[in-house]
C-alpha cells in the first residue's frame, strides 16, 4: 500500500459545534436542520458527507470515461443527496448519487456510473454497509 496523501478535519462540538480542515478551507459552523431547514451559515455532517461523495464518485466518472476513450464528457455533473434516517434498530444513512453525462448515450452513461461506482473510494467504503441508489439523468 502506498499512501497518496492524508488531511484531517475536527469537530468540536459534535452536531452542534464547529468543523476545521488542517488547511483551513473548511471552517464552519455544524447544526442539525430544523422544521425551516437548514440554519443559514452551518452545515451538518450530511452535508459534507453529500460533498465529498459527489465529488469522489465525479473523480471516478471521469477516470472511468478516460479509461473507456471519452474525451468529453461536456458539462457532467454528480449531485449526492445523503438521506439521515431512522428506523426501530436506530440511525443509518442512505446514498442516491445523481449523475449527469449529456454526451454519451444511456447503455454507454450506466456502463460508466456503474464502473465507477466499482472505482470509487466512497463507494467501496460505503459498500455493503448502506443503501447506494445509482441514477443516470438523460435529456428528455
Amino acid at each position: 500500500m502506498k499512501t497518496l496523501f492524508e488531511t484531517f478535519a475536527t469537530n468540536e462540538g459534535g452536531r452542534v459545534g464547529h468543523v476545521t480542515s488542517d488547511n483551513g478551507a473548511i471552517d464552519l459552523k455544524v447544526q442539525m436542520p430544523d422544521n425551516n431547514g437548514q440554519p443559514e451559515g452551518t452545515t451538518n455532517p450530511e452535508q459534507l458527507f453529500a460533498a465529498a461523495y459527489a465529488s469522489c464518485f465525479a473523480g471516478a466518472v471521469q477516470a472511468v470515461a478516460q479509461q473507456m476513450g471519452i474525451k468529453d464528457l461536456g458539462d457532467f455533473s454528480v449531485k449526492s443527496t445523503i438521506s439521515l434516517n431512522k428506523d426501530e434498530d436506530g440511525y443509518f444513512l442512505e446514498a442516491t448519487l445523481d449523475t449527469y453525462l449529456p454526451t454519451v448515450d444511456k447503455e454507454k452513461g450506466e456502463d460508466i456510473i456503474n464502473e465507477a461506482h466499482e472505482m470509487c473510494p466512497y463507494s467501496k467504503a460505503t459498500r455493503d454497509n448502506i443503501t447506494v441508489h445509482l441514477n443516470l439523468l438523460l435529456d428528455e
